[in-house]
């Protein structure tokens, strides 16, 4: 059978239809309203398979590949798709689906988009192993928009291509899943010309909150899906209908039909709708009544798209939640439970009092004081690193004290229980790093390598910014074993405030990407990639001397797929080689590296790429590989330029390697002064966003080394001048339609949010422990610019 109707389809038609064909045929048989459609089985795909002798090819030769090769992976699922779109479709097959197209255009409805023989159609993948409970496959494959008969048979052949994209097969690696267990089906579906669309969750996603969640847009859903467009949010209690939270987005774009050519395009959205909201109370009503009709169907949370023409609500698809946590910690937790107080009822003249108390009993104890870099504590044996190849010293729970930490020292930071270093502040490598993987950290504290011994126990206060003699205290031990009373009634994952400025977060090694993604971000403002290169322990030129440029590709490709894998289909930033010469001369291959009496003024950023074309090419090619895979969620930055010679520069060597600037998201850093004042001109080459790293533009400006400690009191980020600077470029970007971020230090800083939302900054990216703080802080501040704006 190649086609099968959605109102002859059953839940118990999984293996024939898909999860997506299974999922709509139960909402059609429940009597709610989804569009008239039919599905080309599974069965036809895996006839097609075998009746082209192509399936031992497809299995047991293309994909049986090592699953981390990364660059034999990407090669393997080029090749095939590529078997799937080439091989020709038995001719019987096709007339199956085009008789079926023509029946559906003879039965359309007038109330959906009256197209009568010719009709647009959706075509969509539905997996035999999708929108499962414990395996979504969200976003793996293809779906077609605005489909007529003269495309339909291909688009049928690209979704069943799409089951071989480079993500899909990862995920199915991933996820534990046989590449030949997993056929696939095709719905084909009558289009709804939406004027507004979105995606309900008839509860919270994160935290399982009895919550609805409501997102809206202009136009089709697919931009609201893709991550395309910043919907309005809301909130609403399910039992009594009310809206206990909303946010208005300014909804730039909207997904819709060209008029002239029938495709679908993003298109802008006129003024006067961008910031108007999308849903009225009573389409929300309807939507209220339709989630809690779905949920009750399938007796569990639904994830639903929705669609809405001419006032008539359309369900497009429903499919489990699976990202709520079910743990036994949540179990009866209500968020509105009362909290045990954590200070036994002291008043705060006797706390101040036993802290004060508290404090000098402990003064003796304290080995070391330094910045507070990375909350916590931790305890264990110390191990002083003074060279790189010491590294093999630190096992397991040990304590990592060195001057400095570099990121080949990564690796070892992971195994430590804390770090302690001599130099840096906030910034530092040290304190980005280990914030970023959960370790505390306590940084310039000047003599630490030189009061502490190996071997030694000590106890690292990441809060206090101490480092006290011995192991951890008594009541530390019990407060371990006991779950902490507030902990415990809290979600796991705290709800996320939706924002017009969308909030990203900062990250420098791949793996942490999935304790990023937890937070919640909007996706990724800064992928330092140096970070992947150091860890290699050979300058580029070196490894690519040892291994091959192919080699250092796929190094770069790896690491960057892993934190775009991990966020798709929200954007990932990721910033070009910006490592000082002093990282480099530890290196192999770093003797001839220059000493710098100051490196972070020196040989880095692009000046360093444009003086070295070979190590930045292969740089670029790895960005190609990734964008030809399918990664449109990867953005290319670029760090440290000056002017627009710089950009022009680097634009000409990314079209060499086959990159077209006009098809790809492509930026830069605004770092120092005279790239703020000529931001014009960059702006010139094409550019689609600038980001500020406010750590670099604000020692520039001020004249201050943010790691020298005699001077670091003196590194203020909210001085007159870095915040003129940024506000010129602010206003000059929004002029121009290029957008703005900020992905420095300051960026977790409430004054600095302020300021920047106040003056329309597009993003802000903050380090990973401070992104919560950062979406609260910024809803805050627009609710306050709304109020005044009505007051």
């Amino acid at each position: 059978m190649t086609t099968q109707w959605l109102e002859n389809t059953r839940s118990t038609d999984l293996e024939t239809v898909g999860g997506k064909g299974a999922s709509l045929g139960e909402l059609t048989d429940a009597g709610l309203p989804v569009p008239p459609g039919f599905v080309v089985t599974a069965e036809t795909y895996r006839t097609f398979l075998e009746t082209a002798g192509i399936e031992t090819k497809l299995f047991e030769e293309i994909l049986a590949v090592d699953a981390d090769d990364s660059a034999g992976l990407a090669a393997a699922a080029a090749e095939a798709r590529d078997l799937i779109r080439d091989t020709p479709l038995p001719e019987t097959v096709r007339e199956d689906i085009l008789t079926a197209y023509r029946e559906l255009g003879e039965q359309s409805d007038s109330e959906t988009n009256g197209q009568g023989s010719e009709p647009f159609v959706a075509v969509r993948s539905s997996a035999t192993a999708e929108d499962l409970p414990d395996a979504s496959f969200a976003g793996q494959h293809e779906t077609f928009l605005n489909v007529t008969e003269e495309d339909l048979v291909e688009r049928v052949k690209a979704c069943w291509a799409s089951l071989f994209s480079e993500r899909a097969v990862h995920y199915r690696n991933n996820n534990g899943f046989d590449h030949a267990s997993v056929d696939i089906a095709v719905v084909v579906q009558q289009m709804v010309d939406a004027e507004k669309s979105g995606v309900m969750f008839t509860c919270h996603p994160s935290t399982g909150d009895r919550q609805m969640i409501i997102e809206s847009a202009w136009g089709l859903g697919e931009a609201v899906v893709s991550g395309a467009v910043s919907p309005d949010h809301y909130v609403i209690d399910p039992d009594t209908a009310e809206i206990v939270e909303s946010t208005i987005a300014d909804k730039k774009q909207q997904m819709i039909k060209d008029p002239e050519t029938g495709e679908t395009a993003l298109q802008p959205v006129d003024a006067e709708r961008r910031t108007a909201r999308v849903v009225t109370d009573e389409e929300i009503e309807q939507l209220i009544e339709l989630g809690r009709l779905v949920e009750d169907h399938y007796g569990e949370p639904q994830d639903v798209e929705w669609a809405i023409v001419d006032g008539e609500v359309f369900m497009l698809q429903s499919r489990p939640i699976t990202t709520i946590d079910t743990g036994p910690e949540r179990e009866g937790v209500s968020e509105t439970a009362d909290a045990p107080t954590v200070d036994g009822g002291l008043s705060s003249d006797e706390q101040q009092a036993a802290a004060l108390e508290e404090s000098t009993e402990e003064a003796d104890e304290v080995l070391v004081r330094g910045v507070s870099a990375s909350p916590g504590k931790g305890s264990g044996e110390v191990r002083i690193i003074k060279k790189l190849d010491h590294l093999d010293q630190v096992t397991d729970g040990d304590i990592i004290v060195s001057k400095m930490t570099m990121p080949d020292m990564v690796p070892a930071m992971k195994r430590a229980a804390a770090i302690i270093t001599d130099e840096g502040g906030m910034t530092s490598h040290a304190s980005i790093v280990s914030r970023e993987m959960g370790v505390p950290a306590v940084v310039g504290t000047r003599d630490a390598t030189q009061v502490l011994t190996d071997g030694q126990l000590v106890t690292v206060d990441g809060d206090m910014g101490v480092v006290r003699e011995g192991g951890p205290a008594e009541e530390d031990d019990e407060s371990a074993i006991q779950p902490d009373p507030v902990e415990s009634v809290r979600p796991q994952t705290p709800v996320k405030p939706m924002t017009a400025t969308e909030v990203k977060v900062n990250l420098s090694i791949p793996e942490a990407a999935e304790r990023a993604e937890a937070t919640g971000a909007d996706g990724v403002g800064l992928l330092r990639i140096e970070h992947m290169v150091i860890s290699l322990g050979k300058t580029p030129e070196q490894y690519i001397e040892d291994h091959g440029e192919d080699a250092y590709i796929s190094e770069l490709v790896d690491g960057i797929r892993t934190v775009a894998e991990e966020f798709y289909p929200r954007p990932v930033r990721a910033r070009t080689l910006d490592a000082p010469t002093d990282e480099f001369r530890e290196l192999k291959g770093g003797t001839d590296e220059p000493h710098e009496h100051n490196p972070m003024l020196g040989y880095r950023g692009i000046r360093r790429s444009l003086d070295k074309p070979d190590p930045f090419r292969c740089e670029l090619a790895a960005f190609k590989r990734l964008f030809d895979v399918g990664y449109d969620n990867v953005e290319l930055m670029l760090p440290l330029v000056n002017d627009a010679e710089d950009v022009e520069r680097a634009k000409l060597l990314m079209e060499d390697v086959g990159i077209d600037p006009e098809k790809v998201r492509w930026g830069v850093m605004v770092e120092t002064p005279a790239s703020a004042l000529l931001i014009e001109e960059i702006a010139a080459a094409g550019i689609d966003f600038v980001s500020f790293g406010t750590n670099d533009l604000t020692q520039y400006t001020l004249a201050v080394d943010r790691n020298n400690q005699h001077v670091v009191d003196r590194f203020d980020e909210l001085h007159p001048g870095v915040l003129k600077l940024i506000e010129s470029t602010i206003e000059t970007c929004r002029e121009l339609g290029v957008d703005t971020s900020i992905c420095g230090q300051a960026a977790s800083k409430p004054p600095m949010v302020d300021f920047l939302v106040e003056q329309g900054v597009s993003s802000i990216s903050a380090n990973i422990d401070a992104v919560r703080d950062v979406q609260h802080e910024v809803k805050r501040m627009e609710q306050k610019l709304l109020l005044d704006s009505v007051r």
